[in-house]
């Protein structure tokens, strides 16, 4: 039963689309959608691109582990695993925070997908686990997820300055959070 509630399916409020766990089938789908370099400008430097079907089949067996305290989900559009989305939770003083992250396949943008996956996730993180705070850091210069995350329910709560370095550039991030209730 534990490993249900780690592992939901949630069917999201856009058409066609949903929130489940990943499979071994989705490792083509996976390298397919993540090999772009549009997504992994955006991420963190552990996201590799280019993006292989060794590191989408090494991905799903991570995500997969029964051990795993953390909720790792494929965002599925029309039947096909295109972005994925997962809740970090936290340890130790921060025990009741959890850090989400993101993405979404390129052909998928603009449709309201990653906002209300944004926000069944988190709808469904605290209900079920002893969370009263969920939040994101995001790039200064990605207005796109800057917007998922004020339309799901997040404030900007602080500009992080020179916090981060990626593709040979520092600079600011910025701290989103919403709290439960």
């Amino acid at each position: 039963m534990f490993q249900n509630l780690l592992r939901p399916t949630l069917d999201l409020a856009v058409a066609g689309a949903r929130l489940r766990p990943w499979q071994p089938a989705d490792t083509p789908v996976l390298a397919h959608h993540a090999n772009d370099a549009g997504i992994a400008e955006n991420l963190r430097d552990v996201f590799p691109h280019p993006y292989s079907p060794a590191d989408a089949e090494w991905y799903i067996g991570f995500v997969s582990e029964p051990d795993s305290p953390d909720l790792h989900l494929a965002i599925e559009v029309d039947g096909e695993a295109c972005g994925s989305i997962s809740v970090l939770f936290q340890a130790d003083v921060y025990r009741r925070s959890a850090e989400i992250g993101y993405w979404l396949g390129r052909q998928q943008w603009g449709r309201g997908i990653a906002t209300a996956a944004v926000q069944a996730l988190c709808s469904y993180a605290f209900a079920h686990f002893d969370l009263v705070r969920i939040y994101a850091g995001v790039f200064a210069s990605n207005p796109a997820s800057k917007a998922v995350l004020t339309k799901a329910g997040f404030e900007l709560e602080g500009r992080l300055r020179n916090s981060v370095t990626k593709g040979g550039r520092t600079m600011d991030s910025l701290l989103y959070a919403r709290l439960k209730g």
